[in-house]
C-alpha cells in the first residue's frame, strides 16, 4: 500500500489547502490526509502540519460515519418577523400615518413623532398583540430604523432672515402703499 510521503512542498501544498477551508470542509479534508498518512497518520499530522488532533479526530468521525456538514446558518435565535409575521406591516400601518417627509425635502427619510415605546403600546392596545410575545422597546427601535422611519418630531424649516433684496421690496411696498393713501378713487380692499 503507498502511502502519502510529506516534504516541503507537499506540506506547503496541504497547511495552504487546509487555511482556505473553514469548519466541515477542513475537518473532512484533515481526516483524508490522515488517512492517507497511513499508520501513525495522526501524529504525522500534528508534527509536521501542526493540525489539532482533537480536530482530526473529529473528522475522522465524521467521515467515517458520515455526519452532515455543520449547518450554523440553521442556529440561532429567530427574528421577531418569524414568530410574528404580520409585525413589520402592523408597525408601519401604526407609525406612518402621523409621519412626515423631511420639511427641507434634501432626504427620503420620514419623521415620526411615536417613539419606539408608544407604538410598541399602540400595537399591544390597536393590534392586539399581548405585551409578552412584542418584542422590547430597543428591537423595535430598530425596525423602524430599518424601515427609515427616525421616531422624532419634525422641525419646521426657518425662514430665512433677511436677503439682499428684503429692503428693495419693502421700499417699494411701502411706495405703492403711500401712492394709493395720496390718489383719490382708490379704494383699498
Amino acid at each position: 500500500m503507498n502511502f502519502l510521503q510529506l516534504n516541503e512542498i507537499t506540506i506547503k501544498i496541504l497547511k495552504d489547502t487546509e487555511e482556505m477551508l473553514k469548519g466541515y470542509d477542513s475537518r473532512i479534508f484533515k481526516a483524508k490526509v490522515v488517512q492517507a498518512l497511513g499508520p501513525g497518520g495522526q501524529r504525522k499530522a500534528e508534527r509536521e502540519l501542526e493540525w489539532n488532533r482533537k480536530t482530526v479526530r473529529k473528522g475522522l468521525y465524521e467521515l467515517e460515519n458520515n455526519v452532515c456538514p455543520d449547518r450554523l446558518h440553521e442556529t440561532g435565535r429567530k427574528s421577531s418577523e418569524y414568530h410574528l409575521p404580520n409585525l413589520l406591516g402592523d408597525i408601519e400601518a401604526t407609525v406612518k400615518p402621523p409621519s412626515q417627509a423631511d420639511p427641507t425635502f434634501r432626504t427620503t427619510q420620514l419623521y415620526s413623532p411615536l417613539t419606539a415605546g408608544e407604538v410598541r403600546r399602540r400595537l399591544a392596545e390597536d393590534k392586539g398583540y399581548s405585551d409578552e410575545e412584542l418584542p422590547c422597546e430597543r428591537t423595535i427601535r430598530n425596525k423602524l430604523n430599518d424601515m427609515e422611519y427616525e421616531p422624532q418630531k419634525v422641525e419646521k424649516t426657518k425662514p430665512v432672515k433677511k436677503i439682499p433684496q428684503t429692503d428693495a421690496i419693502s421700499d417699494r411696498v411701502h411706495s405703492i402703499s403711500k401712492e394709493a393713501d395720496e390718489t383719490e378713487g382708490v379704494v383699498r380692499v
